[in-house]
């Protein structure tokens, strides 16, 4: 989201960013306008890589990658339903206050006060194209987050996608009444996550690694290979016992859900 905001900034438009405090200063820095989800202004700003990093451990163990992701089905809704609920209120003021020409959503649910907003909006998302099935399901492909290649027993594809839809149901149902209650023009379909945007959905990935060759996107989605945003003053230096080895130094990160398990 910030190499977007950076792209808009740098083209002339107002870039305002609705987020929390532990984001907010950062923010300020690169030259972007913040609104807060909430309205205190007192205590001090976290570290959301820290809040990410604690959110991911209780998937942390040694578990199978179908147990990990039945018990991801239930946390996703019961952990994130509860804070979009709190932050649909200051969504609205924020939507009200800075009147924008288009909102940018990076969420995995889908937001009354953005889908009900009348304001076109771009859906944002920034993980593995296989999880596009949260939203857009094709079974072409294999179920997303059990780390399955395309290549994998299809027999099996159906089966596990069950078991992911039957892990969310009771929360869905919850999740879709919230929905209707607040009136949401836009219901995902049954249990499912989030609607695609009707304007426009973009995603990163590179080509070479995408899945458009067995199952083509509609037209309201556009691929990025990357989301590069600008660097900052700081500098690496190479250790020393590495600066005297043949080759290349590689550098890998596993994203920010990987990097947590230390």
């Amino acid at each position: 989201m910030v190499r977007l905001g950076e792209v808009l900034r740098d083209s002339g438009h107002r870039v305002v960013f609705a987020t929390t405090k532990d984001w907010s200063q950062r923010l300020k820095s690169l030259g972007f306008g913040v609104e807060l989800m909430t309205e205190e202004t007192d205590g001090v700003a976290g570290d959301s890589a820290d809040a990410n990093a604690e959110s991911a451990n209780d998937l942390l163990d040694n578990s199978t990658p179908l147990e990990k992701a039945l018990k991801s089905m239930t946390i996703m809704l019961k952990e994130f339903l509860p804070l979009i609920e709190k932050d649909e209120p200051s969504l609205k003021r924020i939507i009200n206050a800075v009147k924008p020409d288009v909102i940018i959503s990076d969420h995995v649910l889908t937001l009354p006060s953005i889908a009900g907003s009348g304001i076109p909006w771009i859906f944002s998302y920034s993980s593995n194209p296989l999880s596009l099935d949260f939203g857009y399901e094709d079974k072409r492909l294999p179920p997303s987050i059990l780390g399955l290649s395309i290549n994998s027993d299809k027999n099996l594809w159906e089966e596990y996608r069950q078991q992911l839809k039957d892990a969310r149901k009771d929360d869905w149902i919850k999740y879709k009444d919230w929905l209707i209650s607040n009136g949401c023009p836009l219901i995902p379909e049954e249990l499912q996550f989030w609607s695609p945007s009707p304007f426009a959905n973009i995603y990163m990935f590179p080509k070479e690694l995408d899945y458009t060759d067995v199952r083509p996107l509609p037209k309201t989605f556009h691929r990025f290979d990357c989301m590069k945003r600008s660097g900052n003053e700081d500098t690496f230096e190479l250790p020393d016992k590495l600066k005297n080895r043949s080759g290349k130094l590689i550098y890998l990160s596993l994203g920010s859900m990987g990097s947590a398990d230390v």
